[in-house]
């Protein structure tokens, strides 16, 4: 992720005397890709951005562990609670069984602690928990009890909306980080520098090559997530995750990355439209929203099967809610692949439409350019 402006004196020029009148757009996409890579990668604010990223995927996961509330224990017999109050376990009286699941359900308590009424548990008593064992009410009972879990899980509900909120931030910060390339397009425009290069590079190839080159650094940082991950989920003490979440990162990898590119081509038409930077905050406002839109979508949304099934196969947030419900297993292979295809599909048609924008509009230096007028002049 980076939100840098560069040189631009150094970054065309350099580009401009490499690319010639008889250059293929092949190679002349590849000059700016190059350029816009080697600029962006010796800037702090690049690594900067990426550092915040990796340093939130640790602390997301161990945060929580560190700063963690004390454990609760619904009780039923209360000939359990000087064992569990020894344990600095809050213990909440309740008067039946049925009070108890009640309250681990509606996620009030940790667990709970109830009579055996089939004499299998040696101690007398059982535990309630909603999808996964309770370490530390287990061992503060000493001999273990019998355990029902409410829901049958893999990975707690914790754990679970943990993996949720670091797959939506991923996406928030990487969606974010396509401003970059808005401000790039401007920084040409507004030192006029963008003229000499399209006298060089065909406009097309000029917006293939912005988009190629922060394609490929997000593709990088994306992949380092991937491996850094797994490593932060066991420091975090997350270790069952690992097993359940490599194949979504395997499917959060090109979801990513496509995602990207469907946002990198309107934040480059959200640069060309304008002539300064201080008029990018308000044609960058349609855009922001297409980022700001799913993060928060997902987040809220993440309990409700139907609404996440629609989020998965919605272009702009797919790339996080199709990752979201193949960790929770809620999604199939085939579902997976439809809305890839579907994505994959969008990236076409909203790059082929951007580059008619970002043609008709990066001439046009006298104020912020409306879509229709950019439109009209690409023809």
């Amino acid at each position: 992720m980076s939100v840098t402006t560069q040189d631009p004196q150094h970054r065309i020029g350099d580009a401009s005397e490499r690319a010639g009148k008889g250059t293929s757009f092949a190679a002349a996409t590849w000059l700016v890709a190059e350029r816009e890579i080697k600029s962006f990668v010796r800037t702090k604010g690049f690594w900067i951005g990426f550092s915040v990223i990796i340093v939130a995927l640790f602390a997301t996961s161990i945060l929580p562990k560190v700063f963690a509330s004390s454990t609760s224990v619904a009780v039923v017999d209360s000939s359990a609670n000087a064992v569990l109050e020894q344990a600095e376990i809050e213990v909440v009286s309740v008067t039946d069984v049925a009070a108890a699941e009640d309250l681990v359900r509606e996620e009030e308590v940790d667990a709970a602690v109830v009579p055996d009424p089939t004499g299998e548990s040696v101690t007398g008593v059982r535990v309630i928990a909603l999808s996964s064992p309770p370490s530390e009410v287990v061992a503060a009972l000493g001999t273990t009890p019998p355990v029902d879990l409410l829901e049958e899980s893999e990975v707690g509900h914790g754990e679970r909306t943990l993996v949720i909120m670091a797959f939506a931030l991923l996406f928030l910060m990487f969606g974010i980080g396509g401003v970059a390339i808005a401000q790039s397009a401007v920084t040409e425009k507004q030192t006029r520098i963008v003229e000499i290069l399209v006298a060089t590079v065909p406009v097309r190839a000029l917006l293939a090559g912005k988009i190629l080159g922060h394609a490929l650094l997000t593709l990088g940082q994306v992949v380092v997530v991937a491996i850094a991950a797994p490593i932060a989920v066991r420091l975090g003490d997350h270790g069952e995750l690992v097993t359940v979440l490599l194949p979504a990162l395997g499917w959060f990898v090109p979801f990513m990355c496509l995602g990207f590119l469907l946002l990198a081509a309107m934040w480059a038409v959200s640069g060309a439209v304008v002539s300064r930077q201080e008029d990018l905050g308000s044609s960058m406002s349609f855009v922001m929203l297409l980022v700001m839109g799913p993060y928060f979508a997902v987040l809220m949304l993440s309990d409700n099967a139907t609404a996440m099934t629609v989020l998965s196969f919605v272009p702009f947030s797919a790339p996080v809610a199709m990752p979201v419900r193949a960790f929770t297993e809620d999604a199939q292979p085939w579902e997976a692949l439809a809305s890839l295809g579907v994505l994959a599909a969008s990236v076409v048609v909203i790059t082929v439409l951007a580059a008619r924008l970002y043609s008709g509009a990066l001439l046009q230096t006298k104020g912020k350019v409306a879509l229709t007028k950019a439109w009209a002049r690409a023809e």
